[in-house]
């Protein structure tokens, strides 16, 4: 029996960080499920938060309608206004199209790589739960077992008591 103890130590001490640190929970009955989301949120700064908005709007529907107003609107001023400030080739329009794009593509960069943060954070949450459900679903195993075997021992005892029972039945009947 202590040799199995330090053959499970010595397993315990060969697995990862997280799967100790799930294992501990799981013996001390810790509730290891956090809402990844939340954690994760709690973690963003303003500056995450701006840009998430931002890739959001960018990537929506009516920044690309908003978008194509604003160059309709630009062209027509800039073909038959009274006023022209940036003449047929529109250089000032590329200009700026050229800088919004400037802008946005890392500010989109810089949501998609929180978003693959979170996916890693989602997956290890994930991970974790998976290794908790199967520890308990062993745990549980080895409860039915043990039920299992004592309904055995049960039942064979019993089984002896009717054997015997039998037997001295059998002792009287031949007797009389």
């Amino acid at each position: 029996m202590a040799g199995d103890n330090h053959m499970l130590a010595d397993e315990v001490r060969a697995l990862g960080r997280l799967e100790r640190a799930v294992i501990d929970r799981f013996i001390h009955r810790k509730p290891g499920v956090q809402n990844a989301n939340t954690v994760f949120d709690q973690s963003l700064t303003t500056g995450d938060r701006v840009a998430d908005r931002v890739a959001a709007f960018g990537g929506s529907w009516v920044f690309i309608g908003l978008f194509i107003f604003i160059m309709i609107v630009w062209m027509a001023v800039n073909i038959r206004g009274a006023q022209v400030f940036d003449p047929y080739p529109f250089i000032l329009l590329n200009l700026v199209l050229s800088c919004l794009a400037a802008m946005q593509a890392p500010v989109i960069m810089m949501s998609q790589n929180r978003q693959a943060a979170k996916d890693r954070l989602d997956a290890q949450h994930d991970y974790e739960v998976n290794l908790k459900a199967e520890m308990e679903i062993v745990s549980l195993h080895l409860k039915m077992d043990e039920l299992r075997e004592k309904q055995w021992a049960t039942l064979i005892e019993m089984q002896n008591r009717q054997l015997e029972l039998l037997s001295r039945l059998e002792a009287v009947v031949k007797r009389s």
